[in-house]
């Protein structure tokens, strides 16, 4: 996304999250990212105005199975993890990458 979002348009803002396990992310993954194994967040920029007014920004899949193994790995809990997660895929639609990503 080029530009941020004004006040007005944030109170509009939708964001699609999905709950998926393991085998449903590698099937994502293989099918949109070219990659062969499951991650813990995906991802989805739409950028689109809804027929409601709403501005669709994008879709959000979040591992469930990955949550949990992350949330013992960070010693929080899993609700924690998928917050974080979330957050994480929000601010990839809003434009922010890893130094990595293409």
């Amino acid at each position: 996304m080029n530009q941020f979002l004004n006040k007005d348009q944030l109170k509009k803002v939708f964001i699609n999250v999905t709950f998926v396990d393991d085998a449903q992310m590698l099937e994502l993954n293989k099918k949109y990212k070219n990659k062969d194994y499951p991650t813990d967040v995906l991802s989805f920029n739409i950028n689109e105005t809804m027929e409601d007014g709403r501005f669709y920004l994008g879709d959000i899949v979040v591992n469930v199975d990955q949550a949990e193994r992350q949330s013992a790995d960070y010693k929080n809990d899993t609700n924690h993890e998928i917050s974080a997660l979330v957050e994480h895929g929000t601010l990839h639609l809003l434009g922010v990458h890893h130094d990595h990503d293409e």
